[in-house]
């Protein structure tokens, strides 16, 4: 509820138990030669950051065409642009989605519906594996007859009849979104309802009547500096927008304030986050007709859901409470009730304490329990939890072992989820489980979209410089031989307690693994994969340890003979970018290629673009003398050394991300050009933070990002 992603959507494969040394000597980073024109008083490089400036975007088409002659000139582009199409476009994929009511809810895309179909069936039909879709929304439409390119970004409805609605379209993948009222039962827009224009925020529905709502109220001082609203309003249907009142007001220097409705013996009860920085949230309960109580629990805690009258929080800080300290990484309840009406908590009780190799994954409450997935060492299991009023007991749900289980949907009006098995080399399969029977069955299994069969999975530990072991997949060939010639594909990511799990990826498999390839995930410092502990050990200053493990875990590889620097290429988005931009800086040896998408890249200017203020809670100040220091010594856009050898970096960015700016990569890859290193560009012009708003897009994206991996790792 209060995590924001930074990252793009991720590639994640799988790792169980080697060893590998690093040398120390091997692991310093070499000490940069300062260029002139990319020191902080003189960046010639600002004009970039105009995002849809005729200048910049001049230059963006210019290294567009230079980079697309070059990598779509190449014989392999066509076939893997073909062989992506068809996987992003293939008609028989499982269609995911969240049931409420006696329906299942799916968004769909395909060849034909490019910006999807909104549609429904039934869930017994769902469950039988063959449903007759009914059509909701047809966002392709809808775009056609409004002259707009629609991205859908959720349905959100009021419980427990779900019939009353609010849309939210994007404009090409942006996170700023229009949102609309939708009429369930006659699948139509409503005519006079509820109508926001293009704004970052939110709404929750109050009741049938009454929207709470987190926008820019066009006050001038209702966003933050983080570009999300910190002012929380009641509108009342049939009133103007600008005569809601207030309910919550943040403060400026706020990440935002978020409002949100916990379902509870049948009635809704409205809350609000407020991010007061990315990790340091107040939650309020926001009651009618009185002013909103704050929740007297410690500021790094995420409220999770409601269970039997218990308000579930997990903690990334230890908490002391009624005379016992509750450990960081815990989750724990109270009584939710009793706080609504005291204001008090009176009595915490232990859900589930997980030991130093395990995390939580997801928390779910649904009508008899309330279903945790966890991760031990990076591998899932799922459990069923009860409370009789003292004691929370559990049992393990009888779920397939060995592969990567998530919860796909759930709602506090049904005892039936939906879950998702994959693993690197076992395609999804989609799971209906009855928990309180503890039964699980299999509606739909995806085909194999590769061929796995002589590929093996192995999960190995490198020794990172201050002597942490750091878990890591391998997917290779089973006969592969370890003479250091397989072309071998790192991933990272490495921030914001985000856990990297195996995964199928259908393109990574098709494009990369059937071509030769070899691939590596490594489960650095930063995320979440053993609680909050592992995010926290990297966090500002301490970042270093970050970077140390990914580099622990190439060195691995490469001693492991697997692969050389030669045939070792990287890849990560978003903060995986930033993590890319540090590997090319600090470690040009041990890589020929780096593929860096979404990137944060200037990490002195950061927080003075788009939602870059958010996240100093992971990054730290640039304008505090320590943390800003620091942030200079490790930012690849300040640490390009005139006199290294690099290998080749290919940037690739998207000119509607409105989370991560495009500048980042522009001024990137124009400093390269300035200093004669070799790099490619490609920035789409829709796209939003994931890069892709529509599946062809996403296709031409893998097939350039391989067909660059190829001729640099390969070739």
């Amino acid at each position: 509820m209060k995590k924001w992603i930074l990252g793009s959507a991720v590639l994640v494969l799988a790792a169980c138990g080697q060893t590998t040394e690093v040398n120390d000597e091997m692991t310093k980073a070499p000490e940069p030669t300062p260029v002139e024109t990319q020191t902080p008083k003189g960046d010639t490089r600002i004009w970039l950051e105009e995002v849809e400036g005729e200048k910049p975007l001049e230059w963006v088409r210019g290294e567009n065409a230079r980079s697309l002659a070059r990598l779509e000139a190449d014989p392999r582009y066509a076939e893997l642009n073909a062989e992506a199409l068809a996987i992003v476009n293939a008609t028989d994929k499982i269609a995911y989605g969240g049931h409420r009511g006696d329906y299942v809810y799916n968004f769909w895309q395909d060849a034909t519906h490019v910006n999807g179909l909104y549609r429904r069936t039934s869930m017994a039909e769902y469950e039988a594996g063959d449903p007759v879709w009914e059509t909701v929304l047809d966002v392709d439409a809808l775009s056609k007859t409004e002259n707009e390119n629609w991205v859908y970004r959720g349905m959100n409805c009021l419980a427990p009849a779900y019939e009353k609605c609010m849309v939210t379209l994007s404009r090409g993948g942006k996170d700023a979104a229009v949102r609309r009222e939708f009429d369930m039962a006659s699948k139509s827009f409503v005519a006079g309802g509820f109508e926001l224009p293009e704004a970052k925020g939110g709404v929750v529905w109050a009741d049938a009547d009454t929207l709470l709502v987190a926008t820019d109220w066009q006050e001038g001082s209702t966003m933050t500096t983080s570009g999300y609203p910190f002012v929380v309003k009641r509108w009342a249907r049939g009133s103007a927008l600008n005569s809601a009142s207030d309910v919550l007001r943040g403060d400026k220097d706020d990440v935002g304030v978020f409002p949100f409705r916990v379902e509870m013996d049948g009635m809704g009860y409205m809350f609000a986050s407020e991010a007061d920085t990315f990790y340091d949230t107040s939650w309020w309960y926001m009651p009618t007709n009185a002013a909103p109580m704050q929740v007297p629990v410690p500021s790094k805690t995420s409220f999770r859901d409601v269970f039997a009258g218990q308000a579930i929080f997990s903690l990334e800080e230890a908490w002391e409470h009624g005379g016992k300290t509750w450990p960081q990484g815990a989750v724990v309840s109270f009584g939710l009730k009793s706080f609504m009406e005291t204001g008090v908590i009176e009595q915490v009780f232990e859900v589930v304490i997980p030991d130093v190799r395990s995390s939580i994954d997801g928390i779910s409450a649904i009508r008899s329990s309330l279903v945790i997935a966890m991760l031990e060492n990076v591998n899932s299991k799922v459990f069923s939890y009860t409370f009789d009023g003292e004691t929370w007991s559990s049992s393990a749900l009888d779920l397939p072992e060995n592969g990567n289980i998530g919860i796909s949907s759930s709602n506090a009006y049904s005892d039936v989820i939906y879950a998702n098995m994959e693993s690197f080399l076992q395609p999804d399969s989609l799971m209906r489980v009855d928990v309180p029977n503890n039964t699980s069955s299999i509606i739909r299994a995806l085909p194999d979209r590769f061929d796995g069969q002589n590929l093996v999975v192995e999960q190995l530990e490198a020794i990172s410089k201050d002597g942490t072991k750091v878990p890591y997949f391998v997917v290779r060939h089973q006969d592969t031989k370890m003479d250091g010639t397989t072309p071998t594909l790192l991933y990272g990511y490495g921030g914001f307690q985000i856990s990297l799990q195996p995964s199928y990826s259908a393109t990574l498999g098709k494009l990369w693994l059937e071509n030769g390839g070899a691939y590596v995930l490594a489960n650095i410092r930063g995320g979440g994969e053993f609680g909050p502990a592992w995010h926290q050990a990297g966090l500002k200053m301490e970042r270093q340890v970050i970077y140390d493990d990914f580099i622990a875990v190439a060195e691995a590889v490469i001693a492991s003979k697997l692969t050389t620097p030669k045939h070792l290429g990287i890849r990560g988005g978003s903060n995986g970018g930033l993590l890319m931009g540090v590997m090319y800086t600090q470690r040009p040896d041990l890589f020929n290629a780096v593929l860096c998408q979404v990137p944060l890249l200037d990490m002195l200017r950061f927080h003075k673009l788009l939602a870059g203020a958010s996240w100093m809670g992971e990054y730290g100040n640039p304008d505090d003398p320590d943390e800003g220091a620091y942030l200079q010594s490790m930012s690849p856009y300040h640490n390009v050394d005139v006199a290294q050898t690099y290998p080749e970096m290919f940037l690739m960015t998207s000119t509607k991300d409105d989370r991560v700016h495009p500048a980042h990569a522009r001024k990137m890859g124009h400093l390269l050009d300035e200093l004669g290193k070799p790099f490619l560009y490609y920035e789409n012009i829709d796209g939003g933070h994931s890069a892709a708003a529509n599946l062809g897009e996403t296709a031409r994206r893998e097939a350039l990002g391989y067909t660059f991996l190829m001729q640099q790792l390969m070739d």
